[in-house]
């Protein structure tokens, strides 16, 4: 059974007993969450798609870790001006571990 969930504007596959990373949740590790934004449920039989959201379903996680990305450089160029500039951004995420995925 998997579910589709959304934090921080995106969408995510949630199936029990994996793990996912989503942008920065200020909660610390070894909370447990709850995401009720579920559009989607599917098992190996049926799917339930939701009108937005499926009602009652909700996917309750464990936050395992808060960590940084990679670094990334992002650069500003003039061309025959002599102007550049670079700028580094290291974006933080959340790891999330599915426990139980609650069906409506």
């Amino acid at each position: 059974m998997y579910a589709i969930v959304e934090s921080g504007g995106r969408q995510y596959r949630a199936e029990e007993g994996h793990s996912f990373s989503v942008e920065k949740l200020p909660y610390e590790v070894g909370e447990q969450i709850e995401l009720s934004n579920v559009y989607l449920l599917a098992n190996d039989e049926n799917v339930q798609v939701g009108q937005p959201t499926v009602t009652g379903a909700s996917v309750k996680a464990t936050i395992v870790e808060q960590y940084r990305g990679k670094k990334i450089f992002v650069w500003k160029y003039k061309a025959k001006k002599r102007y550049r500039r670079r700028k580094g951004h290291r974006q933080s995420y959340t790891r999330l571990r599915v426990d139980e995925i609650v069906t409506g």
